[in-house]
């Protein structure tokens, strides 16, 4: 193994005829891969470096690959590792410990989105994990995540061409609840109305549209980690990077099989359905009486607490561990709302909101009147902007109520982010965000 290597996947496979074109693909696309021909390979990889997830190329790779997924994940513990499998979907390789399992050919922007989610829900899960020490600390019980067993909830949006319906009825097929709306109003209107686990939108003649609902569910705060699914002709001039760019989850197209697209969509809401258990088990430490009473984050003597058991899980399962602190900005109408103790009733909606964009494994606090902090795990310092940006960005759209004849206001933020280098840096990581959003004012 290469002095130097970072790799993020492991691809497990005999031959190059599906490992070299997925690992070009997946390098391109910055999820740098690292390729074992064996078992023994594989295992002495997850040993010299930070692998995140791990693929397994069932045909070239033999008998050894059905209890591959099981020894690969013992290897890498106490990391999670997400497995998954290519090859001929089987109901039995649910039983060898693969998270998924996908048909080939396999796109490497279609593979990315499935290692994205894999990833962190493992992540989530290992956080879930630390919260549960960090109140048991503190005399508090978090109750397991709930398993939902009833069908999915899909919505399917646009025109009732043929391809598409065709899909909504291998979609019932699988065992899902599939609701159509037609139009973009109507399909706001339910996903205002009731909770879905994945959107399916229909391209058709006019792919704009469907990238219009796709971003404005992007811009809700409600509807941020709804999954959506964009199903469109192979000659749309819509590019996949456009796509993903506008918030698609994922891409497929009517020259795919319906029960193998219908697949995905389950996928997807799967996926989702598993974030949404583990985020409401989360969610719930609000009534323990810990959180801050106005805005329901971390306190700041927990988030400290938490932070610190955050850093010495990092430096055991080999991950980064950023912070994140977003101070309010001051601006004219931010001074004014302040005096007029306007800016004081827009705080809990604000730190409500903090709450619900940051993803489920993600720790939000309120460390001042007026700001507040992220600890972001398996997060390096630059995707932990990117994050705090993001939540910027979406909270900059919202305008807050300015009292009877005045105009509303809206709230910027200075940001400031670090990368906590060790168990016993935590502290100053955190000084060092504090430091770079005050910065930010002052420049």
């Amino acid at each position: 193994m290469a002095t130097g290597v970072h790799a993020r996947v492991l691809i497990v496979a005999r031959d190059d005829a599906l490992a070299g074109p997925l690992a070009e693909g997946l390098d391109r696309l910055g999820w740098r891969t690292v390729t074992a021909r064996g078992p023994y390979a594989a295992i002495a990889a997850l040993g010299d470096l930070a692998v995140e997830a791990a693929i397994i190329d069932l045909k070239s790779s033999g008998h050894e690959a059905l209890t591959l997924a099981r020894r690969l994940r013992a290897a890498c513990a106490p990391r999670r590792l997400p497995v998954i499998a290519i090859g001929d979907p089987d109901p039995e390789l649910d039983a060898y410990g693969f998270d998924l399992t996908l048909a080939p050919p396999v796109h490497p922007a279609q593979l990315v989105l499935r290692l994205e989610t894999l990833v962190r829900m493992a992540v989530a899960e290992e956080e879930f994990e630390l919260r549960l020490e960090t109140f048991a600390e503190r005399g508090r019980r978090l109750d397991m995540p709930e398993p939902d067993s009833s069908p999915f909830h899909v919505l399917a949006i646009g025109e009732p061409a043929p391809q598409f319906l065709a899909l909504s009825n291998a979609l019932t097929r699988s065992g899902a609840e599939v609701v159509g709306a037609f139009t973009a109003y109507t399909a706001f209107d339910y996903l205002h109305e009731r909770p879905f686990d994945a959107v399916v939108l229909w391209a058709g003649d006019n792919s704009q549209e469907a990238l219009s609902i796709a971003a404005g569910m992007r811009r809700n705060t409600r509807l941020y980690h709804t999954p959506a699914l964009l199903y469109m002709r192979q000659e749309s001039y819509v590019t996949m990077s456009e796509a993903y760019h506008r918030g698609i989850s994922d891409v497929a197209s009517p020259e795919t099989p319906e029960v193998e697209t219908a697949k995905r969509v389950i996928e997807l809401a799967r996926c989702h359905r598993r974030q949404t258990s583990i985020r409401r088990a989360l969610e719930r430490a609000r009534s323990s009486g810990l959180m801050d009473a106005a805005t329901g984050l971390f306190t700041r003597d927990l988030f400290a607490s938490h932070l610190g058991r955050l850093a010495q899980a990092s430096r055991k399962r080999n991950r980064p561990l950023s912070v994140c602190v977003l101070k309010v900005a001051e601006r004219p109408e931010v001074t004014q709302a302040r005096k007029s103790g306007w800016l004081d009733r827009a705080i809990p909606q604000i730190g409500s909101m903090v709450s619900r964009l940051v993803r489920v494994e993600d720790t939000a606090a309120r460390l001042g009147p007026e700001v507040f902090a992220l600890a972001l795990p398996a997060t390096p310092q630059a995707s932990a902007r990117a994050a705090g940006e993001r939540i910027a960005a979406v909270i900059g759209c919202t305008a807050f109520e300015n009292g009877d004849g005045k105009p509303p206001f809206v709230v910027e933020f200075d940001i400031g982010v670090a990368e906590v280098g060790s168990a016993e840096g935590v502290g100053k990581a955190l000084e060092q965000a504090a430091a770079r959003a005050a910065q930010q004012h002052a420049s």
